[in-house]
């Protein structure tokens, strides 16, 4: 047994993972397309001393990638232009709760693909959204419709507050008096999202060129 590859093992393993260090702590999925290509060279480049080459020039190959990364993620702060270029930039995928048609089918976005990436976000119809954005590393942002934002604690503790302030003001006077109820709205499940992975099929049903 070669002892050599031993040593060299280690060697690769904490200069590769000082090197990724360097590189950054984003995930795959929150990559740029110029990390994903830097990191896939140095993961090929780690492999080499054991195909004959030396360790030392295989990390100082490695450097020279990783720095090559780092002077462009700078050049970008400073041009935006580069950052362009480089890393891209957002696309409105949908507007006011309609799809964006043109701009899925430039981004060769179907709609089942668009539909699984609201569902991980937890939300039931695109009538919902009223923007959502393709960004640079795949994710998906987006802002809910006013109605169908969540409640923050702030919103609830106001709520609260004025329902105390009125149940005062409303105690001398309204002694007897039955407070009519408002019949609970039933949750609106046209479009779900989730019904359609159940049942497999669109309740409605995509642009033909978007399926």
């Amino acid at each position: 047994m070669d002892f050599n590859l031993l040593w060299q093992a280690v060697i690769l393993v904490v200069g590769g993972t000082l090197l990724l260090r360097i590189a950054g702590r984003k995930s795959i999925s929150q990559m740029s397309l110029a990390q994903v290509v830097i990191m896939i060279g140095i993961g090929s480049l780690l492999v080499q001393p054991i195909a004959g080459e030396g360790v030392l020039s295989t990390l100082m190959v490695g450097l020279v990638l990783v720095l090559s990364l780092v002077v462009m993620e700078y050049a970008q702060i400073k041009i935006d232009g580069l950052e362009k270029l480089i890393t891209g930039r957002s696309k409105l995928v949908i507007k006011d709760g309609e799809l964006q048609r043109d701009t899925l089918k430039k981004l060769r976005l179907t709609v089942d693909q668009l539909e699984m990436k609201l569902r991980q976000n937890q939300i039931r119809s695109i009538s919902d959204v009223e923007e959502a954005t393709l960004e640079p590393s795949g994710q998906l942002g987006f802002i809910l419709k006013q109605n169908k934002q969540p409640a923050t604690k702030e919103e609830i503790n106001l709520l609260k507050q004025e329902i105390l302030a009125l149940t005062l003001l409303l105690r001398p006077t309204q002694t007897g008096c039955q407070v009519s109820r408002t019949q609970s709205q039933p949750l609106n499940t046209a479009n779900d999202l989730f019904d359609e992975v159940s049942t497999g099929y669109h309740s409605i049903e995509p642009p033909e060129e978007l399926k």
